[in-house]
């Protein structure tokens, strides 16, 4: 996610004010979700699974057809986590992220949402995501309905899966890294803050008033070096939230690499909120 483009957004809709900012809209969700084909350079993906859901979307009326990548525990009897990953890049970007939270205890299930890589085509929408997320949810509840079920969101990906469990009563916890408040106050930590980009914004991303309805753990993640999303948007999310909760702040991580740095952190984070044993390294 490049959050200057919003400013440049709220700019335009300055302008476009009396004509109806339909095509602000547009901009804001392509600056935002950045929809894309790419990858993350060195991307590995192999020993990972190709999982299609189809449903029928009730917001766009269309059939959805939602790629995802899927890697088991060799434990079978781990818990599964929905992977939600954040901008830009298309779900085997964040393959070693991936690996990572598998080799924490758990299977995992990676997807992409609609214009993302191998997912059906189509402009995606802070709307269209959630409802990409809950149709991976429910997969996962009918494939695994005796496992205990586990949300992970990275970056923008952090801001659907907060979306996501404020709406179901089935996780048994949410894990967020790297992410933030809501969107206006991302927008706000840059250079040109000052500007009233608020008021414009049609992508709120409002996890800050989302977040006091989950009924489940929460645990954030943020790393001190962060230079996209400030720490202090972890914190303030984190400070929103109702217990139980953990806070982990990973000292010399950034916006990409605090999940590697900090997994130790991880480890202990996992056993002492959710009482179940992470594998040692």
């Amino acid at each position: 996610m490049r959050p200057a483009r919003l400013v440049l957004a709220a700019l335009c809709c300055t302008l476009l004010a009396t004509s109806g900012c339909a095509l602000l809209d547009a901009k804001q969700r392509e600056w935002i979700f950045q929809p894309s084909q790419r990858t993350w350079q060195g991307a590995d993906t192999a020993g990972m699974r190709d999982v299609w859901i189809d449903f029928d979307s009730r917001l766009s009326g269309e059939a959805v057809r939602l790629h995802a990548l899927w890697l088991p525990s060799q434990d079978r009897a781990a818990p599964v986590l929905l992977y939600l990953h954040g901008a830009r890049w298309n779900v085997s970007g964040s393959s070693q992220r991936i690996r990572r939270m598998q080799s924490l205890g758990f299977s995992v299930l990676a997807v992409d949402y609609r214009g993302f890589g191998q997912s059906s085509a189509g402009l995606p929408s802070e709307a269209l995501a959630i409802e990409d997320a809950r149709a991976a949810w429910q997969w996962l509840a009918q494939q695994y309905p005796h496992k205990d079920r586990y949300l992970f969101g990275h970056s923008l990906g952090g801001a659907i899966a907060i979306a996501l469990a404020s709406e179901v009563d089935d996780e048994r916890g949410t894990l967020v890294e790297g992410t933030f408040t809501r969107m206006a106050d991302v927008v706000s930590s840059l250079r040109w803050g000052w500007l009233p980009v608020g008021p414009f914004l049609t992508q709120t991303f409002d996890s800050q008033a989302r977040v006091a309805r989950i009924g489940a753990p929460l645990l954030v993640v943020h790393g001190s070096n962060d230079r996209l999303i400030p720490p202090v948007l972890g914190e303030q999310l984190y400070a929103a939230a109702p217990a139980p909760k953990r806070w982990v702040l990973v000292e010399g991580g950034s916006h990409h690499n605090t999940n590697a740095v900090g997994l130790d952190q991880y480890r202990v984070a996992l056993r002492e909120l959710f009482d179940w044993p992470a594998p040692a390294p």
